[in-house]
Protein backbone atom coordinates (compact mmCIF):
# COMPACT_ATOMS: atom_id res chain seq x y z
CA UNK A 1 0.00 0.00 0.00
CA UNK A 2 2.53 2.30 0.48
CA UNK A 3 4.41 1.90 -2.53
CA UNK A 4 1.25 2.82 -4.23
CA UNK A 5 0.94 5.86 -2.50
CA UNK A 6 4.06 6.56 -2.69
CA UNK A 7 3.79 6.32 -6.73
CA UNK A 8 0.69 8.30 -6.91
CA UNK A 9 1.91 11.11 -5.27
CA UNK A 10 5.31 10.85 -7.73
CA UNK A 11 2.70 11.04 -10.81
CA UNK A 12 1.43 13.87 -8.77
CA UNK A 13 3.89 16.13 -8.35
CA UNK A 14 5.71 15.31 -11.90
CA UNK A 15 2.59 16.29 -13.57
CA UNK A 16 3.16 19.01 -12.07
CA UNK A 17 6.60 19.87 -13.16
CA UNK A 18 6.06 18.80 -16.52
CA UNK A 19 3.06 21.03 -17.15
CA UNK A 20 4.69 23.98 -15.85
CA UNK A 21 7.32 23.71 -18.41
CA UNK A 22 5.27 23.12 -20.77
CA UNK A 23 3.12 26.33 -20.07
CA UNK A 24 7.36 28.06 -19.72
CA UNK A 25 7.78 27.04 -23.30
CA UNK A 26 4.83 28.55 -24.66
CA UNK A 27 5.29 31.71 -22.57
CA UNK A 28 8.35 32.11 -24.17
CA UNK A 29 6.70 31.69 -27.59
CA UNK A 30 4.62 34.05 -26.53
CA UNK A 31 7.11 36.64 -25.28
CA UNK A 32 9.22 36.41 -28.89
CA UNK A 33 6.16 37.12 -30.78
CA UNK A 34 3.51 39.30 -28.86
CA UNK A 35 4.77 42.38 -30.14
CA UNK A 36 4.15 41.44 -34.26
CA UNK A 37 0.99 42.64 -34.34
CA UNK A 38 1.51 46.37 -32.31
CA UNK A 39 1.94 48.09 -35.74
CA UNK A 40 -0.82 47.00 -37.47
CA UNK A 41 -2.93 47.73 -34.57
CA UNK A 42 -2.11 50.87 -33.89
CA UNK A 43 -3.80 51.66 -37.07
CA UNK A 44 -7.27 50.73 -35.48
CA UNK A 45 -6.72 53.29 -32.31
CA UNK A 46 -8.42 56.21 -33.68
CA UNK A 47 -12.24 56.52 -31.94
CA UNK A 48 -10.88 55.73 -28.33
CA UNK A 49 -13.14 54.73 -25.52
CA UNK A 50 -13.67 56.33 -22.56
CA UNK A 51 -11.88 54.90 -19.71
CA UNK A 52 -12.44 54.97 -16.09
CA UNK A 53 -9.07 53.65 -14.36
CA UNK A 54 -9.75 52.45 -10.33
CA UNK A 55 -7.56 52.73 -7.39
CA UNK A 56 -9.10 50.85 -4.65
CA UNK A 57 -7.10 52.41 -2.04
CA UNK A 58 -6.85 51.76 2.45
CA UNK A 59 -4.37 53.77 4.45
CA UNK A 60 -1.97 53.74 1.33
CA UNK A 61 -0.38 57.38 2.78
CA UNK A 62 3.48 55.77 2.09
CA UNK A 63 2.39 54.35 -1.25
CA UNK A 64 0.07 56.71 -3.16
CA UNK A 65 1.31 59.98 -4.14
CA UNK A 66 4.01 57.50 -6.36
CA UNK A 67 0.65 56.02 -7.75
CA UNK A 68 -0.86 58.89 -8.72
CA UNK A 69 2.45 60.40 -10.05
CA UNK A 70 2.33 57.43 -12.42
CA UNK A 71 -1.27 58.43 -13.53
CA UNK A 72 -0.47 61.44 -14.17
CA UNK A 73 1.61 60.18 -16.74
CA UNK A 74 -0.72 58.08 -18.42
CA UNK A 75 -0.33 58.50 -22.32
CA UNK A 76 -4.05 58.40 -23.06
CA UNK A 77 -6.23 61.43 -23.88
CA UNK A 78 -7.18 63.11 -20.98
CA UNK A 79 -10.09 64.07 -22.05
CA UNK A 80 -11.31 60.69 -22.30
CA UNK A 81 -10.10 59.46 -18.97
CA UNK A 82 -10.82 59.44 -15.50
CA UNK A 83 -8.61 58.14 -12.57
CA UNK A 84 -10.89 57.48 -9.67
CA UNK A 85 -9.06 57.25 -6.28
CA UNK A 86 -11.66 55.32 -4.26
CA UNK A 87 -10.61 56.27 -0.37
CA UNK A 88 -11.97 53.53 1.46
CA UNK A 89 -12.14 54.20 5.40
CA UNK A 90 -8.57 55.41 5.88
CA UNK A 91 -7.25 56.54 8.66
CA UNK A 92 -4.18 58.18 7.64
CA UNK A 93 -3.13 60.89 5.23
CA UNK A 94 -4.53 58.78 1.84
CA UNK A 95 -7.02 61.38 1.24
CA UNK A 96 -4.93 64.39 1.70
CA UNK A 97 -2.66 63.27 -0.40
CA UNK A 98 -4.96 62.00 -3.33
CA UNK A 99 -6.65 65.24 -2.87
CA UNK A 100 -3.49 67.25 -4.03
CA UNK A 101 -3.50 65.90 -6.89
CA UNK A 102 -7.25 65.79 -7.65
CA UNK A 103 -6.64 69.61 -7.21
CA UNK A 104 -4.34 70.02 -9.63
CA UNK A 105 -5.24 67.00 -12.62
CA UNK A 106 -8.84 67.81 -14.19
CA UNK A 107 -8.82 63.89 -14.80
CA UNK A 108 -8.26 62.99 -11.33
CA UNK A 109 -11.26 62.66 -9.15
CA UNK A 110 -11.16 61.42 -5.25
CA UNK A 111 -14.17 59.65 -3.69
CA UNK A 112 -15.49 58.42 -0.45
CA UNK A 113 -16.61 55.10 0.12
CA UNK A 114 -20.32 55.27 1.61
CA UNK A 115 -21.38 53.16 4.29
CA UNK A 116 -22.78 50.47 2.60
CA UNK A 117 -19.60 49.86 0.93
CA UNK A 118 -17.27 50.87 3.18
CA UNK A 119 -14.40 48.92 5.14
CA UNK A 120 -15.54 45.82 3.28
CA UNK A 121 -12.63 45.41 1.56
CA UNK A 122 -10.98 45.55 -2.49
CA UNK A 123 -14.39 44.14 -3.64
CA UNK A 124 -17.04 46.79 -2.51
CA UNK A 125 -14.64 49.67 -2.71
CA UNK A 126 -14.52 48.38 -6.73
CA UNK A 127 -17.80 48.01 -6.47
CA UNK A 128 -17.97 51.75 -4.95
CA UNK A 129 -15.84 52.90 -8.07
CA UNK A 130 -18.10 51.69 -10.47
CA UNK A 131 -20.93 53.43 -9.72
CA UNK A 132 -19.01 56.32 -9.38
CA UNK A 133 -16.95 56.16 -12.76
CA UNK A 134 -18.38 56.97 -16.16
CA UNK A 135 -15.71 54.94 -18.91
CA UNK A 136 -17.11 52.60 -21.55
CA UNK A 137 -13.30 50.15 -20.19
CA UNK A 138 -12.72 49.58 -16.79
CA UNK A 139 -9.18 49.39 -15.71
CA UNK A 140 -7.97 48.55 -12.28
CA UNK A 141 -4.44 49.06 -10.44
CA UNK A 142 -3.62 48.95 -6.88
CA UNK A 143 -3.03 51.44 -4.74
CA UNK A 144 1.08 50.67 -4.91
CA UNK A 145 0.97 49.80 -8.45
CA UNK A 146 3.56 52.77 -10.56
CA UNK A 147 2.29 51.71 -14.13
CA UNK A 148 4.14 52.33 -17.35
CA UNK A 149 2.85 55.30 -19.05
CA UNK A 150 1.64 53.28 -22.54
CA UNK A 151 0.12 50.89 -20.17
CA UNK A 152 -3.69 51.83 -20.59
CA UNK A 153 -3.56 52.60 -23.87
CA UNK A 154 -1.95 49.49 -24.55
CA UNK A 155 -4.50 47.53 -22.15
CA UNK A 156 -7.69 49.43 -24.67
CA UNK A 157 -5.52 48.45 -28.02
CA UNK A 158 -5.98 44.63 -26.80
CA UNK A 159 -9.70 45.08 -26.52
CA UNK A 160 -10.26 46.90 -29.71
CA UNK A 161 -8.48 44.49 -31.28
CA UNK A 162 -9.84 41.44 -29.95
CA UNK A 163 -13.82 42.43 -30.25
CA UNK A 164 -14.31 38.62 -28.60
CA UNK A 165 -11.74 39.92 -25.36
CA UNK A 166 -13.83 40.60 -22.18
CA UNK A 167 -10.92 41.54 -20.73
CA UNK A 168 -6.82 42.30 -21.36
CA UNK A 169 -4.48 41.69 -18.86
CA UNK A 170 -1.03 43.04 -18.58
CA UNK A 171 1.94 41.99 -17.05
CA UNK A 172 3.66 43.26 -13.37
CA UNK A 173 7.05 43.68 -12.47
CA UNK A 174 8.46 44.31 -9.17
CA UNK A 175 9.99 47.77 -7.69
CA UNK A 176 11.71 46.35 -5.02
CA UNK A 177 13.24 43.72 -6.41
CA UNK A 178 16.75 43.91 -4.79
CA UNK A 179 15.71 45.32 -1.27
CA UNK A 180 15.83 41.64 0.36
CA UNK A 181 16.22 38.38 0.11
CA UNK A 182 12.39 37.73 -0.19
CA UNK A 183 11.62 40.20 -2.74
CA UNK A 184 14.40 38.61 -4.71
CA UNK A 185 12.58 35.38 -4.39
CA UNK A 186 9.61 37.16 -5.23
CA UNK A 187 10.58 38.49 -8.17
CA UNK A 188 11.60 35.21 -9.46
CA UNK A 189 8.11 33.77 -8.67
CA UNK A 190 6.72 37.16 -10.35
CA UNK A 191 8.14 36.44 -13.78
CA UNK A 192 8.16 32.56 -13.77
CA UNK A 193 5.15 31.45 -12.36
CA UNK A 194 3.12 34.14 -12.73
CA UNK A 195 3.12 36.56 -16.14
CA UNK A 196 5.41 33.17 -17.91
CA UNK A 197 2.32 31.10 -16.96
CA UNK A 198 -0.23 33.29 -17.47
CA UNK A 199 1.90 33.77 -21.35
CA UNK A 200 1.80 29.90 -21.41
CA UNK A 201 -1.54 29.72 -20.99
CA UNK A 202 -2.88 32.09 -23.52
CA UNK A 203 -0.48 30.86 -25.96
CA UNK A 204 -1.45 27.16 -25.60
CA UNK A 205 -4.93 27.56 -24.55
CA UNK A 206 -6.22 31.19 -25.37
CA UNK A 207 -6.98 31.37 -21.18
CA UNK A 208 -5.71 34.13 -18.98
CA UNK A 209 -6.67 34.52 -15.52
CA UNK A 210 -7.85 38.38 -14.93
CA UNK A 211 -4.90 39.11 -12.30
CA UNK A 212 -5.77 41.93 -8.96
CA UNK A 213 -4.38 44.47 -10.88
CA UNK A 214 -3.37 46.26 -14.45
CA UNK A 215 -6.14 44.67 -16.67
CA UNK A 216 -8.48 46.28 -18.48
CA UNK A 217 -12.26 45.41 -18.53
CA UNK A 218 -15.29 46.41 -20.53
CA UNK A 219 -17.78 47.96 -18.29
CA UNK A 220 -20.57 46.36 -20.05
CA UNK A 221 -19.76 43.06 -18.72
CA UNK A 222 -19.30 43.80 -15.17
CA UNK A 223 -22.60 45.72 -15.12
CA UNK A 224 -24.08 42.54 -16.66
CA UNK A 225 -22.46 40.53 -14.30
CA UNK A 226 -23.42 42.46 -10.87
CA UNK A 227 -20.22 43.75 -9.71
CA UNK A 228 -17.12 41.99 -8.16
CA UNK A 229 -18.04 39.56 -5.58
CA UNK A 230 -17.41 40.62 -1.93
CA UNK A 231 -17.43 37.40 -0.63
CA UNK A 232 -14.29 36.38 -2.29
CA UNK A 233 -10.76 37.19 -0.77
CA UNK A 234 -9.32 36.21 -4.85
CA UNK A 235 -12.06 38.44 -6.67
CA UNK A 236 -9.83 38.62 -9.27
CA UNK A 237 -9.20 34.58 -10.31
CA UNK A 238 -13.45 34.60 -9.60
CA UNK A 239 -14.22 37.48 -11.56
CA UNK A 240 -12.29 35.52 -14.50
CA UNK A 241 -14.34 32.12 -14.26
CA UNK A 242 -17.51 34.45 -14.61
CA UNK A 243 -16.44 36.69 -17.71
CA UNK A 244 -15.53 33.40 -19.32
CA UNK A 245 -18.96 31.95 -18.99
CA UNK A 246 -20.30 34.77 -20.79
CA UNK A 247 -19.05 34.06 -23.57
CA UNK A 248 -15.68 36.19 -23.66
CA UNK A 249 -12.08 35.57 -23.26
CA UNK A 250 -9.55 36.99 -21.64
CA UNK A 251 -6.58 38.24 -23.82
CA UNK A 252 -2.60 38.41 -22.02
CA UNK A 253 -1.33 41.32 -23.40
CA UNK A 254 2.75 41.52 -21.87
CA UNK A 255 3.14 45.15 -23.62
CA UNK A 256 0.75 46.35 -20.82
CA UNK A 257 3.12 46.64 -17.85
CA UNK A 258 3.32 48.24 -14.27
CA UNK A 259 5.49 47.72 -11.35
CA UNK A 260 4.89 47.02 -7.68
CA UNK A 261 5.86 46.96 -4.53
CA UNK A 262 6.04 43.28 -2.83
CA UNK A 263 6.12 42.56 0.80
CA UNK A 264 9.93 42.56 2.40
CA UNK A 265 8.94 40.21 5.46
CA UNK A 266 7.71 37.23 6.11
CA UNK A 267 5.19 38.16 8.23
CA UNK A 268 3.65 40.34 5.46
CA UNK A 269 3.85 37.79 2.96
CA UNK A 270 2.68 35.06 4.82
CA UNK A 271 -0.67 37.18 5.15
CA UNK A 272 -0.79 38.40 1.99
CA UNK A 273 -0.04 34.91 0.20
CA UNK A 274 -2.75 33.30 2.81
CA UNK A 275 -5.59 35.81 1.39
CA UNK A 276 -4.16 34.70 -1.98
CA UNK A 277 -4.71 31.02 -1.59
CA UNK A 278 -7.80 30.67 0.47
CA UNK A 279 -9.25 33.11 -2.56
CA UNK A 280 -8.42 30.23 -4.86
CA UNK A 281 -9.53 27.71 -2.90
CA UNK A 282 -12.89 29.53 -2.13
CA UNK A 283 -12.95 29.99 -6.22
CA UNK A 284 -12.08 26.23 -6.64
CA UNK A 285 -14.96 25.11 -4.02
CA UNK A 286 -17.20 27.44 -5.53
CA UNK A 287 -17.16 26.29 -9.05
CA UNK A 288 -16.27 22.59 -8.98
CA UNK A 289 -20.08 22.61 -7.72
CA UNK A 290 -21.24 23.70 -10.70
CA UNK A 291 -18.62 21.74 -13.04
CA UNK A 292 -20.63 19.74 -15.17
CA UNK A 293 -22.94 22.68 -15.73
CA UNK A 294 -20.69 25.72 -16.90
CA UNK A 295 -20.76 26.20 -20.46
CA UNK A 296 -17.05 27.23 -21.43
CA UNK A 297 -15.21 24.00 -21.54
CA UNK A 298 -11.55 25.88 -21.37
CA UNK A 299 -12.74 27.23 -18.34
CA UNK A 300 -13.47 23.98 -16.70
CA UNK A 301 -9.78 22.44 -17.52
CA UNK A 302 -8.51 25.89 -15.20
CA UNK A 303 -10.93 24.68 -12.53
CA UNK A 304 -9.31 21.98 -12.63
CA UNK A 305 -5.98 23.25 -13.03
CA UNK A 306 -6.75 25.03 -9.91
CA UNK A 307 -7.67 22.33 -7.90
CA UNK A 308 -5.17 20.17 -8.91
CA UNK A 309 -2.76 23.13 -7.89
CA UNK A 310 -4.21 23.64 -4.23
CA UNK A 311 -5.14 20.27 -3.75
CA UNK A 312 -3.84 17.33 -5.70
CA UNK A 313 -0.23 18.57 -6.01
CA UNK A 314 0.44 19.65 -2.31
CA UNK A 315 -1.28 16.86 -1.29
CA UNK A 316 1.05 14.64 -3.47
CA UNK A 317 4.21 16.64 -1.96
CA UNK A 318 2.82 16.36 1.56
CA UNK A 319 2.21 12.44 0.82
CA UNK A 320 5.62 11.70 -0.85
CA UNK A 321 7.95 13.64 1.80
CA UNK A 322 5.45 12.07 4.82
CA UNK A 323 6.03 8.37 3.22
CA UNK A 324 9.55 8.86 2.98
CA UNK A 325 10.11 9.99 6.25
CA UNK A 326 8.02 7.58 8.16
CA UNK A 327 10.64 4.80 6.50
CA UNK A 328 13.91 5.71 7.56
CA UNK A 329 12.61 5.02 10.91
CA UNK A 330 9.81 2.63 10.81
CA UNK A 331 10.06 -0.20 7.85
CA UNK A 332 6.36 0.59 5.99
CA UNK A 333 7.31 -1.78 2.86
CA UNK A 334 8.26 1.05 1.06
CA UNK A 335 10.47 -0.19 -2.06
CA UNK A 336 11.57 2.29 -3.94
CA UNK A 337 15.48 2.13 -4.27
CA UNK A 338 17.27 4.60 -5.63
CA UNK A 339 14.65 5.48 -7.93
CA UNK A 340 13.62 8.39 -4.89
CA UNK A 341 16.88 10.03 -5.44
CA UNK A 342 16.78 9.97 -9.11
CA UNK A 343 13.73 11.09 -9.55
CA UNK A 344 14.43 13.94 -6.39
CA UNK A 345 17.51 15.36 -8.58
CA UNK A 346 15.78 15.19 -12.24
CA UNK A 347 12.75 17.54 -10.34
CA UNK A 348 15.20 19.87 -8.73
CA UNK A 349 17.26 20.47 -12.23
CA UNK A 350 13.83 20.82 -13.73
CA UNK A 351 13.26 23.51 -11.93
CA UNK A 352 15.85 25.31 -12.51
CA UNK A 353 16.02 24.89 -15.94
CA UNK A 354 12.56 25.84 -15.90
CA UNK A 355 13.10 29.02 -14.22
CA UNK A 356 16.52 30.10 -16.05
CA UNK A 357 14.38 30.10 -19.42
CA UNK A 358 12.38 32.05 -18.30
CA UNK A 359 14.30 34.74 -16.51
CA UNK A 360 16.23 35.34 -19.85
CA UNK A 361 13.58 37.17 -21.23
CA UNK A 362 14.55 39.82 -18.57
CA UNK A 363 18.15 40.44 -19.56
CA UNK A 364 18.31 42.55 -16.54
CA UNK A 365 17.43 39.50 -14.01
CA UNK A 366 19.52 36.68 -16.06
CA UNK A 367 22.94 36.88 -13.58
CA UNK A 368 24.99 34.94 -11.52
CA UNK A 369 23.53 36.00 -8.35
CA UNK A 370 20.16 34.93 -9.13
CA UNK A 371 21.44 31.74 -9.86
CA UNK A 372 22.14 30.83 -6.36
CA UNK A 373 18.84 32.50 -5.20
CA UNK A 374 17.06 30.24 -7.61
CA UNK A 375 18.70 26.78 -5.74
CA UNK A 376 17.96 28.70 -2.36
CA UNK A 377 14.28 29.15 -3.43
CA UNK A 378 13.93 25.27 -4.43
CA UNK A 379 14.75 24.24 -0.78
CA UNK A 380 12.81 27.31 1.05
CA UNK A 381 10.81 29.31 -0.42
CA UNK A 382 8.98 26.64 -2.69
CA UNK A 383 8.76 24.42 0.53
CA UNK A 384 7.25 26.85 2.33
CA UNK A 385 4.16 27.50 0.05
CA UNK A 386 3.09 23.89 1.08
CA UNK A 387 2.84 24.59 4.76
CA UNK A 388 0.90 28.12 3.96
CA UNK A 389 -1.38 26.27 1.61
CA UNK A 390 -2.21 23.52 4.12
CA UNK A 391 -2.97 26.24 6.71
CA UNK A 392 -5.06 28.30 3.99
CA UNK A 393 -6.88 25.50 3.42
CA UNK A 394 -7.68 24.81 6.88
CA UNK A 395 -9.00 28.31 7.16
CA UNK A 396 -11.10 28.03 4.38
CA UNK A 397 -12.86 24.56 5.78
CA UNK A 398 -13.12 26.11 8.81
CA UNK A 399 -15.27 29.38 6.94
CA UNK A 400 -17.16 27.06 5.37
CA UNK A 401 -17.90 24.70 8.11
CA UNK A 402 -18.69 27.77 10.53
CA UNK A 403 -20.21 30.17 7.98
CA UNK A 404 -17.30 32.54 9.22
CA UNK A 405 -17.28 35.93 7.44
CA UNK A 406 -14.56 36.91 5.00
CA UNK A 407 -11.99 39.24 6.84
CA UNK A 408 -10.27 41.14 3.65
CA UNK A 409 -6.10 41.59 4.59
CA UNK A 410 -4.87 44.72 2.64
CA UNK A 411 -0.86 43.99 2.53
CA UNK A 412 1.65 46.53 4.25
CA UNK A 413 3.23 48.89 2.69
CA UNK A 414 6.79 49.98 3.15
CA UNK A 415 8.98 53.02 2.72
Amino acid sequence: MANVLFLFSLVMIWTMLLYHMFLMQGGFWHFMTFRDPISEWSKNMKDLPKVSVLIPAHNEAMVIAATLRAMARIAYPHDKLEVILINDNSSDRTGEIAQQFADKYSFIHVVQTTPAYAGKGKSSALNYGLTQSTGDVLVVYDADNTPEKDSVYHLVMGLLNDPHAGAVVGKFRVTNAYETLLTRLINIETICFQWMAQAGRWKWFNIATIPGTNFAIRRSIIEELGGWDEAALAEDTELTIRVYELGWHIRFFPAAITWEQEPQTLKVWWKQRTRWARGNQYVVLKFMRQLFSLKRKKIVFDIIYFFFTYFLFFFGVILSNSLFVINLFVDIGLEVGNITLILWILAFLLFVTEVFVTLSIERSEFNVQNFFTVILMYFTYSQLWIVLVIYSLYLEMKRVLFNQEVKWYKTDRFD
